[in-house]
């Protein structure tokens, strides 16, 4: 699913590093090495168009980013 982040991101927390993460083999391969999975919550607008507040992860990579 698309959709734009169009606020910031809040209440930012590791929940997963190192060998806790499922992907990690992968993500090394093509990210390099990195430091965790992060959740937050924001604002996403849909492809729709309708705005909500919704928990995002994402991948913390050195050199990725910025």
């Amino acid at each position: 699913m698309h959709f734009d982040l169009v606020s910031e991101i809040t209440d930012v927390a590791t929940v997963a590093s190192g060998r806790a993460i499922r992907d990690l083999a992968r993500l090394r391969r093509q990210h390099g090495a990195g430091r965790g999975e992060a959740q937050g919550v924001a604002a996403v607008r849909l492809s729709s168009g309708r705005v909500r507040r919704a928990e995002v992860h994402w991948y913390e990579a050195h050199g990725i980013g910025g």
